[in-house]
């Protein structure tokens, strides 16, 4: 139920704006169903430059958002867009159907309209910016949004770390494996994840100017030579100091590889389901430079959240042990 009303109870210091028409249409007085004031916010003047913010004062769940018009006035915004940031500097845009995302807006002052988002937003910032409003009037905003409090565990690197996490062998055969993580970072090359066995088989994800690239050797190059490399490239500029999420499923030879929404479905050939792998694990590097003749590839520099292989939180187990 990740639905609570997240605007209604922030302070004034947490509002802010392009600028306003005067104290009594300050940002502070955007707040749904509110009268104080004049009634809502307005800016100084009314064109596309404008936009309303607001500081959750911490990364936050997003599920919706209503707005409203000002209070008993001819104010009100008919599309809208939607911008967010961890940072408050570096803003990204709200996309839906793969492409910048106009909000439906208000018709009259009074009106709430709500929208809900097709896929949630984490950010502490978000930022209203009107496109169009009433032609009679000028633009006006009262602004609720929806949402809980996200849990994430973050983890750095700096280009010469690594975490490894040692599997439990007693669970080694499980038939799926599953692995999640968010990351950002400003570099366009990295390790993210290295795993592999003795005759060669790896699986290794790597940042590659600015692209994912999942590489599965299985390590059969003498039976098999055209079978034995698979190399599956996602999402390009994903060094955009943005998060970005990942998530490999492997289940027998079915390997389903998502970056951010876009899955590549493919079957790894061969022996895919038997690949012998140590019971290790390596996140943001490759722990013995050299091995795999993996000399040139660098350590990842920037930040990991949540990292999940088959459900075990590994930035906890970390901090923890």
């Amino acid at each position: 139920n990740c639905d609570d009303q997240l605007v209604s109870a922030l302070p004034q210091s947490s509002f802010s704006s392009s600028s306003e028409l005067s104290s009594s249409h300050s940002p502070g007085f955007a707040r749904l169903n509110r009268r104080e004031g004049a009634g809502g916010w307005s800016p100084l003047v009314s064109n596309k430059y404008q936009w309303l913010q607001i500081d959750l004062g911490e990364r936050t769940e997003i599920t919706a958002v209503a707005t409203q018009g000002g209070y008993g006035s001819s104010d009100w915004v008919t599309s809208y867009l939607l911008m967010f940031s961890d940072s408050g500097r570096n803003w990204k845009q709200y996309r839906q159907e793969e492409s910048i995302w106009a909000f439906p807006g208000n018709t009259n002052a009074d009106s709430v309209v709500y929208y809900k988002l097709q896929h949630s937003i984490k950010a502490r910032f978000l930022r209203f910016v009107p496109l169009d409003w009433n032609p009679n009037g000028r633009i006006g905003m009262r602004i609720e949004v929806y949402g809980c409090t996200y849990r994430s565990e973050v983890v750095g690197f700096d280009g010469k770390s690594c975490l490894i996490y040692t599997l439990n062998k007693k669970l080694i055969n499980a038939l799926k494996d599953v692995i999640s993580l968010k990351f950002k970072t400003m570099q366009s090359d990295g390790i993210l994840l290295h795993r592999e066995g003795q005759n060669g088989d790896h699986i290794t994800l790597e940042l590659t100017k600015g692209k994912l690239s999942l590489l599965i050797n299985l390590g059969d190059t003498k039976t098999n030579p055209s079978n034995a490399q698979i190399n599956i490239t996602l999402g390009s500029l994903l060094d955009d100091q943005h998060w970005h999420s990942v998530l490999i499923e492997h289940f027998n030879n079915q390997v389903n590889f998502t970056v951010d929404k876009h899955t590549h479905h493919f079957h790894a050939k061969g022996e895919f389901s038997y690949l012998d792998l140590d019971y290790e694990l390596s996140f943001g590097g490759i722990p013995v430079p050299g091995k795999s003749g993996t000399l040139s590839h660098r350590n990842f520099h920037g930040c990991f959240e949540n990292i999940y292989y088959n459900g075990v939180n590994i930035i906890d187990l970390a901090r923890r042990h």
